[in-house]
């Protein structure tokens, strides 16, 4: 099972990478509309875009920052089970929360009203929880004598 856990990961890597291009996408042409890099201030940061431009084109910002912020957990919870020997709940879990967030990120690029971001955002957290309550079970209840090899 650590490869099937270790998949949902991988797939949420890449997802974030996609994000990350759809944001420069969009993002890049809306700067050089509003006077290019060039016209910076120095040491700026993508949240002095705010009111710069489009809202519509910052929420796909937004998302990134979201999928680096919640899923490094994610990643830690997935790497502790793959260590500890991942069951198929777990593996149907990592699915889920990555597939809810995939949702999540269109849904926040694209529509992005709160209610549904915020049942969204609610739903993968729970798949979360339940994901790191099984890791620490892992680790807490972990019996070393029964470790063949």
């Amino acid at each position: 099972m650590q490869a099937q856990i270790l998949a949902p990961a991988a797939v949420l890597v890449l997802w974030s990478l996609i994000m990350l291009t759809w944001l420069a996408i969009t993002r890049l042409p809306a700067i050089a509309k509003a006077g290019g890099l060039s016209a910076a201030k120095p040491g700026g940061r993508g949240q002095d875009l705010e009111g710069v431009i489009d809202d519509r084109i910052n929420w796909k910002s937004h998302n990134y920052t979201h999928l680096m912020e919640q899923p490094t957990i994610f990643y830690a919870t997935v790497a502790i089970l793959a260590i500890m020997g991942a069951g198929a709940l777990d593996v149907l879990l990592a699915w889920a929360y990555v597939a809810i967030r995939i949702v999540h990120s269109l849904w926040q690029a694209t529509v992005n009203r709160v209610p549904v971001r915020f049942t969204l955002f609610s739903l993968a957290t729970a798949s979360l929880l339940v994901l790191a309550v099984r890791a620490v079970m892992a680790t807490l209840l972990h019996d070393p004598a029964t470790v063949t090899g």
